[in-house]
């Protein structure tokens, strides 16, 4: 895929994470947070079955993942923890302050990732640059959830 496709890809899907939220909260407040968080889920989990169903391979790798590591095996749970918390503190934050809350935390571990070079990726060292960058986005998270 082009790198300028796959960066517009990207920030389209990644802003249908600041409609995730308030969706979800809406819903937990009329049926239930963690109902709420569970009907996310379900639904999203039908939509993939059928996507995974019909792509090249359909189901059938699926039964090696009884291979791998089980740090490999925790992303549901931790969309899990995500979506649940969010669904929560939306009200709090509203949908500005979950996404920059969002992306500054997944920013800052993922910089760490790169500088240990786990989970099978290689190492990238942190550089100025990108301490300063994880420093502004802090700081814009506190300029964007302090109103």
């Amino acid at each position: 895929m082009d790198r300028g496709l796959a960066v517009v890809l990207t920030a389209v899907v990644g802003g249908f994470v600041a409609l995730q939220g308030p969706i979800n909260s809406g819903l937990g407040k009329a049926i239930g947070n963690q109902q709420a968080a569970f009907f996310s889920f379900a639904t999203g989990t039908v939509v993939l079955a059928i996507i995974a169903g019909l792509a090249k391979g359909g189901f059938g790798q699926i039964a090696e993942a009884k291979t791998l590591a089980p740090q490999y095996l925790i992303g549901g749970l931790l969309g899990a923890c995500y979506v649940s918390c969010v669904l929560i503190t939306v009200r709090t934050l509203g949908a500005g302050g979950i996404v920059a809350a969002s992306i500054a935390g997944q920013l800052t571990v993922s910089v760490i990732i790169d500088q240990l070079g786990i989970l099978g990726l290689d190492k990238d060292p942190i550089s100025v640059s990108k301490a300063i960058g994880v420093l502004l986005l802090a700081a814009g998270t506190l300029l964007v959830v302090r109103g």
